[in-house]
């Protein structure tokens, strides 16, 4: 494993999860995940193993004591990012409605794509449409990250 990873190298990481289906707490690749184990499945792709292992949690979870359970883990293992600065293999964390917890991930694909799983379809690449780019409540990146000498990574 290298341990200085590129954003091609995450990219296409998460790209080999495309097509995994749905499946509520899971991370394994061509099995089954939601989308805060496709995240946890692509660092493990990347790094080798997990950053951490998340405890059991059920769909509404944080809900009832307004934690931010999924940005403050992000906070623990990725580089917070401006959201004008969001790049391809930068992961983005979304409040899907105003006044809830952000709870819904996905991995930056393009400029223009993200990579996530939601309940109802397998993992799959989408635009990353202004619809989505409203609701982002944070944007990391994987640590570290080089930039290449033409300044891509």
């Amino acid at each position: 494993m290298q341990t200085r990873p590129t954003r091609t190298m995450i990219v296409e990481a998460a790209r080999a999860w495309i097509g995994t289906p749905y499946h509520h707490q899971a991370s394994r690749r061509g099995i089954g995940t939601d989308c805060l184990g496709l995240v946890r499945g692509v660092w493990r792709d990347v790094y080798g193993s997990d950053a951490e292992m998340p405890p059991a949690y059920s769909r509404d979870w944080a809900e009832a004591g307004g934690q931010e359970t999924m940005l403050d883990a992000a906070e623990r293992h990725l580089k917070r990012i401006s959201v004008s600065d969001i790049k391809p293999g930068d992961a983005v964390i979304f409040r899907l409605r105003p006044g809830v917890v952000a709870k819904h991930a996905a991995i930056v694909a393009s400029p223009s794509t993200m990579i996530h799983a939601m309940e109802g379809a397998p993992v799959c690449e989408v635009s990353f449409s202004n619809w989505w780019r409203r609701r982002v409540a944070g944007a990391f990146r994987f640590p570290p990250v080089p930039l290449s000498p033409a300044g891509r990574g």
